[in-house]
């Protein structure tokens, strides 16, 4: 028998069939670097209408890690594939540069050198620290195949940035939304300042948990009024988790309307809320009992009680955040120590007194001399002791709730009262305006919205002050002479000049105060001319809330919102929550247009990936034996809404989708490499049913990744993706394109046919994968001279262009639709022989299919292809029987049985055919392989 295999056309490719993304993905990273690939595409569509998407800037500090790294891809796939679709999406990656975590890594460092340095020496200590960091990160997003400006980032700690910040505070400042005032703020004594909301957590902490008495003055005029026996003594009993904070006790609040019952226990009368009697009985091991009278909190209200161990009263007052989910419904209150409680306190004159200082320790003010300077919670038992000595403790236990701690440093943290600048959220309907601007958003998931519509819509006035060092400074004075804060709007717009000339706010801690002061400057309440410095520094939220100021407005000189933020779902609480309050307040609209919002990632039981646990794999390990692409695969697959999930068991999942989409793209390439688009392409209307039909399908595809990248449903396209490799490529066409592509006329009409339609989906299908397979894209590109016709050098210069409408063909579609449904029945009796080895390939097959009139006539009308169509060598109609039958379900009426096909196997195609042995010269084949040989 000759050997026949130099007539064939096999496939031929260099594109490896082995991806070995580690070692090969830097040089395509080296290539859109040197070749300045981003500012191609951006220079090409310059003119073309602009996508405006603005990076939420992560943390100057430690590695990226898992979940930076997501939302970074997912930046990555959205820049991609807006500028790939025509708009210019002009990118520009910034970090968040000052605060805390940076501050107290280089006091680690410093150890005792810091007492030695000033200010400035430390900052620039800081400085150094945020910027190693930064360089850091830089290059592990790189890795990833990211496109943005990485040569020019913004930094908000660069002189310019600062200046910035700086101004939009003057505009707080000029439309009287700042005051500076003593109210209770989340405070860390760890790391010694106010805190932010978003830099609060919450963790189970355990607490005393116990109950006080209050004496009530006067019992025997409301035991009058109550028809109660005017001898006994009544307290109003308080339930409290935080001892501590008795000492600051200054009032008892009562609910309104709420019935309280008067409970004579023993030979005292309690007051507790009528619904919160029977529990608390029961923790008290239910004592013998008697309920004397009922009566609304109102009756109570400008009554006074003795506090338990001073000698001070605590005024009986009203307040409707009263609730019996718990406790007594008699609700301690210390307006230095709680938000309610100050705003409750404010209503009947009461003065924040929080007798703490910056540590967390008492200060003299506490006013018993064992507790001075001890940490707060470290005195809870010796409060305990005091009150079991003065005889009202009721009862003490434990008890395990949630409590908030301070992100940076993990410990509990305490309301504490201290002089701090606020912003309003009152003045001009602030809060109103915000909600208002919050349903004018696009909110991806929707349920973003009601995050932050819920946070909004109970947030406190924002505290703007941080007691540290590394920051911008609260550009303002305190007078020498009456110690009033003092600020303008000019002031600080002046010295924000100063910053953006002399390259930073150092020039605040460095300059002398009276360079810095306008002429003639003095208080406004004594008139006085000396001031010092304030020494505090700005939230570092509102420095990345004010980026849009920083970057779209004065970089790129845009003025309407962006199109586009995407952050982590913390950031409702964070970059979106305090982006949209300095938008509202000094433009008064919203930063941006639609807010997307991803969970976190977590290992594959649902677990927080934590370094020090069993389930973390660094990124780098997983770099190296992985890639970075099938890092980007697993971002796309997974639906970022919830929590993603991450395990190598994951990454292997899609390393089995990638190794398909791949392999299949391998295909294409080695099938046109004798295949000139210009040359050897056939006209659509010539190119034969099945050619035509997968073009229709292309069409469709397409349509759906297009509407999954509009609607940032990542995991939607590369599902459509991997399905059409997988089922209407892999399992059809390209499997029924062999025959031809292989065996028939090299020049061929039907081969040519075949080549032009898959030069389409090569085309296509690597622009469309792009934003998501950036590598493999560009591998692929590479590998195929005929794509980069017009000097397109990289798959990233191309576009993602329309397909022909003609393509679209519904009636077509249907019509395949029905055969491949039909054709589904001869696969499964394939299987069924082949199981049976009763063939091996079903090309040894001839297929007996019993059918309705109906049935036959379509499927004869698919003509002399039809065995090819099915893959067998042979098909006829009669009636289904033998040993290998199949009735097809999906398709009523429809069978199809197995026999061995007739005639001989020709030696070049491999179809068994009745035509091999006709030909004189080529007797080993078959009529068509003759030709074509001959």
């Amino acid at each position: 028998m000759k050997d026949y295999k130099s007539t064939l056309q096999l496939p031929n490719t260099e594109f490896p069939m082995k991806a070995n993304l580690p070692e090969r993905e830097g040089s395509f990273l080296q290539k859109w670097e040197k070749e300045g690939i981003y500012a191609k595409r951006l220079q090409k569509n310059a003119k073309s209408p602009s996508y405006v998407f603005h990076d939420g800037p992560p943390y100057a500090s430690g590695h990226a890690h898992y979940g930076t790294l997501l939302n970074k891809v997912l930046k990555d796939i959205v820049v991609k594939y807006r500028n790939m679709a025509g708009f210019c999406c002009d990118f520009i990656p910034g970090w968040d540069c000052h605060g805390l975590p940076i501050e107290l890594r280089v006091d680690k460092e410093l150890g005792p050198k810091k007492a030695k340095m000033s200010v400035a020496e430390i900052r620039r200590a800081c400085r150094k620290e945020a910027q190693k960091f930064i360089d850091i990160q830089r290059e592990e997003f790189k890795r990833m195949g990211g496109f943005a400006h990485w040569e020019k980032p913004y930094l908000t700690m660069s002189g310019d940035y600062e200046a910035t910040i700086a101004r939009e505070f003057g505009k707080f400042v000029e439309k009287g939304y700042v005051y500076r005032g003593k109210k209770p703020v989340f405070w860390c004594g760890s790391c010694v300042t106010a805190l932010a909301e978003a830099e609060v957590e919450y963790a189970d902490h355990t607490s005393p948990s116990i109950y006080v008495k209050f004496l009530l003055k006067d019992s025997k005029k409301f035991l009058k009024q109550w028809n109660a026996p005017a001898t006994l003594p009544v307290y109003l009993v308080i339930w409290t988790t935080t001892p501590w904070t008795l000492p600051a006790n200054l009032a008892i609040c009562l609910h309104p309307s709420l019935t309280y019952s008067l409970l004579k226990v023993g030979k005292e009368a309690w007051v507790i809320a009528q619904s919160r009697v029977q529990p608390f009985l029961e923790e008290l091991k239910n004592p013998e009992h008697e309920v004397l009278a009922t009566f609304t909190g109102s009756e109570l209200e400008h009554a006074s009680c003795n506090h338990p161990f001073y000698k001070r009263d605590a005024l009986v007052i009203l307040g409707k955040h009263v609730t019996t989910d718990a406790g007594t419904g008699c609700v301690h209150t210390a307006p230095g120590h709680g938000q309610e409680d100050y705003e409750v306190g404010l209503k009947y004159g009461l003065k924040p007194f929080a007798p703490v200082d910056g540590r967390g320790c008492f200060t003299d003010e506490v006013g018993v001399k064992s507790w001075i300077g001890l940490p707060v919670e470290k005195t809870n038992s010796a409060i305990t002791e005091k009150l079991k000595e003065t005889q009202a403790l009721i009862q003490e236990t434990k008890i395990t709730h949630s409590y908030p701690h301070c992100w940076r440093c993990k410990n509990p943290i305490l309301f504490r009262a201290t002089e701090q600048w606020f912003v309003s959220m009152a003045h001009e309907n602030f809060r109103e305006r915000a909600l208002k601007a919050i349903d004018l958003v696009h909110w991806v998931p929707k349920w973003g919205r009601n995050r932050i519509y819920g946070m909004v819509q109970v947030r406190p006035d924002w505290c703007l002050s941080r007691q540290r060092i590394w920051g911008v400074p609260v550009v303002a004075v305190l007078c020498e002479k009456c110690g009033v804060a003092h600020t303008t709007a000019e002031f600080i717009y002046a010295v924000a000049d100063r910053f953006e000339k002399e390259g930073g706010s150092d020039v605040w801690f460095e300059e002398d105060l009276s360079s810095l002061l306008p002429k003639n400057f003095s208080c406004p309440e004594c008139g006085g001319k000396k001031f010092r410095r304030e020494t505090d520094i700005l939230d570092v939220w509102f420095d990345s809330g004010v980026s849009y100021a920083a970057v779209l407005e004065k970089r790129l000189g845009i003025q309407e919102p962006a199109d586009l933020y995407l952050e982590g779902s913390d950031q409702h609480r964070g970059w979106f929550h305090t982006s949209l309050l300095t938008s509202i307040a000094t433009r008064n609209r919203s930063p941006y247009k639609t807010v997307l919002t991803h969970g976190f990632v977590v290992d594959q039981e649902g677990k927080k990936l934590s370094k020090s646990a069993a389930n973390f794999v660094p990124p780098e390990t997983i770099l190296k034996k992985y890639g970075a692409e099938i890092l980007r695969l697993w971002v796309a697959s997974e639906d970022y809404r919830n929590d993603i999930r991450f395990s190598e068991s994951i990454l292997a999942h899609s390393t089995d989708t990638y190794r398909k989409i791949r392999n299949t793209a391998r295909f294409l390439l080695g099938n046109l490499s004798d295949f000139d688009p210009k040359k050897d392409a056939i006209p659509y209307s010539e190119l034969g049913e099945v050619n035509q039909w997968a073009l229709t399908e292309l069409f469709s595809v397409v349509e759906k990744l297009k509407q999954g990248y509009e609607d940032f449903e990542f995991h939607s396209v590369l599902s459509t993706l991997n399905r059409f490799c997988s089922v209407e490529l892999s399992s059809f066409y390209l499997d029924i394109l062999k025959d031809r592509l292989y065996t028939d006329a090299k020049t061929g009409k039907s081969r040519r046919s075949a080549q032009t339609v898959l030069y389409s989906i090569l085309d296509t299908m690597t622009r469309w994968m792009a934003p998501i397979f950036s590598f493999t894209a560009e591998d692929i590109w590479q590998h195929a001279p005929i794509l980069q016709q017009g000097g397109l050098t990289s798959v990233f210069l191309s576009d993602l262009k329309p397909l022909p409408e003609e393509w679209k063909n519904p009636e077509l579609r249907e019509r395949w639709d029905r055969f491949l449904r039909m054709r589904s029945c001869v696969t499964k009796v394939l299987e069924l022989a082949r199981q049976e080895k009763f063939i091996g390939n079903p090309l040894e097959a001839k297929v007996i299919l019993e059918a309705s009139p109906d049935q036959k006539k379509f499927l004869e009308s698919f003509g002399k292809d039809l065995a090819d169509l099915c893959l067998v060598s042979e098909v006829e109609f009669g009636t289904a029987h033998g040993n290998y039958v199949f009735d097809c379900e999906e398709v009523h009426g429809l069978k199809a049985a197995v026999f061995k096909a007739e005639g001989a196997k020709c030696a070049r195609c491999w179809k068994l055919q009745k035509t091999v042995g006709r030909h004189l010269e080529y007797p080993d084949l078959c009529e068509r392989c003759a030709i074509v040989v001959k």
